[in-house]
């Protein structure tokens, strides 16, 4: 299903045009303001042969020193304009680079979120690398060689001008560095995309480390997984080597090309001078221009590399542009009221091979609680975060107030709802940051959702207050500290639809109350709230109770009449003599026939 949608949204974007060729295309003017540029640059480049060639065949031959100054001072003239406009050149393409960058990152950094909320994480900062090397190339001489290149058929005109022999020389020489262009790319393309590949991979699974420090460190891994990453790394080194090696020997056997055909064509011109074919002058002049119509072909060698990895950042970015277009913002809609309804929902997961829930149909109205139970591994989370339209239903619709929730503006229905996951993810930044969401700092807003979660008095007791920094992931905090503070995040402003995914997992018994207390007061505000647990104690606090099992509804109803189904129900199946059930044990009762298989 996923696949079908990934070639619709391709399809979409084909014929809406690519993205990056768009952003390229609005700035048109100045690439043609640059190629502008770039054409006075060529034709000044002919100044030091034509400076060459009156020196030789007049000014020698006059004994003028009036001519020879005069041609000096055009000469300088020619050289600073040329130097000129090769800055203004560079200047215009690093701020085109620049706006391009700016045009293109936001789109790139929401399609990599997006990716990465999708794919669970996959070189999930790979695309924004990808557009910094485009920027980089578009702003290098690499660019300047394809810009320079349609002036080699003009130079070779000029050296036939002279004579056909050194055009005709002219033109050999040139093909000849064209076909080393050809060999040193089909030589070095291979090894390079395998070395970018490892070295993508090795940065992947270096990164991965250390976001588990701790436990490395705890349980002495580092040793083992340093040695696992350096395979990779060895393997990428290895790569990058033999790539290296190969385009290297292109580059001197091009250079030393060049200078053997500038050299040749210098002896040829000396013979046609001999021959009385050609003046000196000549001579020397062809010589210079065919050396500058064979620098774009040796330029262009030179950064073939970084060419090449342009070439695979815009085929990457592309790629990914296509498959997450930007969202249409639609219609602005009301906000909701927190009437939930799943209706025939089948979900799988980022990854995965089969739906982790299957056929699920329910239904809950605004200002209830509900609660969710069921064993390890039946879908609880997966259930949240469909709730949540984190991850799209394959198949029926989770709709919030009668809109499908997936597709549903996230920057316009975020702030009704509120989401606490069961991995707590707090970001750099203050307590009340991070409490308001990093939106706009309301201090009354802030301390009454600290105040719900019985937080207010414990963040007074930091150095800071709100203002304390808690570092990246809070790694100040104590992971109940952590889970409160996320709690208040979810609840911050009163939200309509509100979604806690073990919210208790971390919390003392005062940290309990404060979470039912929390709870309780959302409910008195209007909000409907849904609670995932392993832990019952919370039970108490909820009208309806729903039983997962296997990715299934198993029960759904009033939360004493679940119960009381749950407790006959181990009641039939306990031996004889046994104790009576106890609410407590409501997980282990419902994973008695579960599906260790199944996604969580």
């Amino acid at each position: 299903m996923r696949s079908v949608i990934q070639r619709a949204n391709r399809s979409a974007n084909l014929k809406t045009g690519n993205e990056i060729l768009e952003a390229v295309r609005a700035h048109k003017k100045a690439f043609w303001g640059v190629a502008l540029f770039s054409g006075i640059v060529n034709l000044l480049y002919l100044a030091p042969a034509i400076y060459m060639l009156q020196v030789y065949d007049r000014v020698l031959a006059s004994r003028s020193e009036m001519t020879l100054a005069v041609l000096s001072i055009l000469m300088l003239a020619a050289f600073l304009l040329m130097g000129g406009l090769e800055s203004l050149r560079s200047k215009v393409l690093v701020r085109v680079g620049n706006a391009l960058d700016e045009v293109m990152s936001k789109r790139v950094f929401t399609a990599s979120f997006e990716n990465n909320l999708r794919s669970g994480g996959k070189s999930s900062g790979q695309a924004l690398n990808d557009l910094t090397q485009l920027r980089q190339f578009a702003t290098s001489n690499g660019l300047f060689a394809f810009l320079d290149a349609p002036w080699i058929p003009i130079y070779i005109a000029v050296v036939f001008m002279f004579h056909p022999w050194k055009g005709w020389y002219a033109v050999v020489a040139t093909l000849i560095l064209v076909l080393l262009a050809v060999l040193s790319d089909r030589v070095s393309k291979s090894p390079l995309e395998e070395s970018n590949s490892a070295a993508r991979a090795s940065n992947q699974y270096f990164n991965s480390n250390l976001r588990n420090a701790e436990v490395i460190e705890a349980m002495g891994m580092l040793p083992n997984l340093m040695r696992r990453w350096y395979r990779l790394q060895a393997r990428m080194l290895e790569r990058q080597s033999y790539a290296s090696d190969r385009a290297g020997v292109m580059v001197a056997l091009t250079k030393t090309v060049r200078l053997t055909v500038q050299s040749g064509i210098l002896g040829l011109g000396a013979y046609l001078a001999l021959e009385g074919l050609i003046t000196p002058g000549a001579m020397i002049a062809g010589s210079i221009i065919l050396g500058r119509a064979l620098a774009p072909v040796e330029l262009l060698i030179g950064t073939w590399k970084q060419f090449l990895g342009a070439k695979d950042s815009y085929r990457r970015l592309s790629e990914l542009l296509a498959e997450y277009p930007s969202r249409d913002p639609g219609m602005q809609l009301p906000r909701p009221r927190g009437e939930l309804r799943a209706e025939n929902v089948y979900v799988t997961p980022p990854r995965a091979q089969a739906a982790v829930l299957k056929a699920l149909n329910f239904g809950f109205g605004p200002s209830e609680i509900i609660g969710i139970i069921g064993p390890s591994a039946s879908g609880k989370s997966t259930l949240a975060r469909t709730m949540m339209g984190i991850w799209p239903a394959q198949v029926g619709k989770m709709r919030l107030d009668g809109v499908d929730i997936f597709n549903w503006n996230k920057f316009e229905v975020g702030p009704a709802v509120g989401y606490l996951p069961q991995d707590v993810e707090l970001f750099d930044g203050s307590i009340a940051e991070n409490i308001c969401r990093f939106g706009e700092i309301d201090s009354e807003k802030i301390i009454a959702a600290a105040r719900a979660c019985g937080l207010h008095e414990m963040i007074l007791r930091f150095p800071g207050g709100y203002d304390t920094q808690i570092g990246e992931a809070g790694g100040i905090l104590s992971g109940g500290q952590r889970q409160r503070i996320a709690l208040a995040r979810a609840i911050y402003d009163s939200p309509a639809f509100i979604v806690l995914d073990e919210p208790n997992s971390n919390l003392d018994d005062q940290g309990e109350a404060a979470l039912i207390a929390a709870v309780l007061d959302m409910k008195k505000r209007g909000s409907t709230v849904v609670l995932i647990t392993h832990r019952t104690s919370v039970l108490r606090a909820v009208d309806k109770l729903m039983l997962l099992r296997d990715g299934q509804v198993h029960m759904f109803g009033p939360r004493d009449e679940v119960l009381a189904a749950l407790a006959k129900a181990s009641q039939q199946v306990a031996p004889a003599g046994a104790p009576p059930p106890v609410v407590a044990s409501v997980d282990s009762q419902a994973g008695s026939q579960s599906n260790p298989s199944a996604g969580e």
